[in-house]
């Protein structure tokens, strides 16, 4: 299954060769959170192709934050101005993604009190 992701990562994100081995184990770890995450009873290969597919996209969602490390996020000298923030909220898009394709089969983990007066 983790092989399947990372196939799959390669085929939709731009995977360089030598990030081969970072996508691997971020397929690993996708499949890992994902697995815990399923409902009660549910294992992966209920999901179908859908959990294969999220796995893909929480997996290049970590190799987008991976690749910003050192990149600058806005850098002004005088009349130049470089600007380089975009891959969190890339890496937040594809979470979201991922999530949202496996909807049905994973716990609910947002937690919200309704009906509940503050201090």
């Amino acid at each position: 299954m983790v092989r399947q992701m990372a196939e799959i990562a390669r085929s939709l994100g731009r995977v360089e060769e030598r990030e081969y081995g970072a996508l691997d184990g971020l397929c690993e770890a996708a499949c890992r959170q994902m697995r815990e995450r399923l409902r009660p009873g549910v294992k992966p290969e209920d999901c179908g192709q859908c959990f294969v597919l999220a796995g893909a996209w929480m997996a290049l969602a970590g190799l987008e934050v991976s690749r910003a490390v050192g990149q600058a996020e806005r850098f002004t000298a005088g009349d130049m101005s470089v600007q380089a923030g975009d891959a969190g909220r890339r890496a937040d898009r594809l979470r979201r993604q991922a999530e949202n394709l496996m909807v049905g089969w994973l716990r609910d983990e947002k937690f919200m009190f309704c009906g509940v007066d503050g201090v």
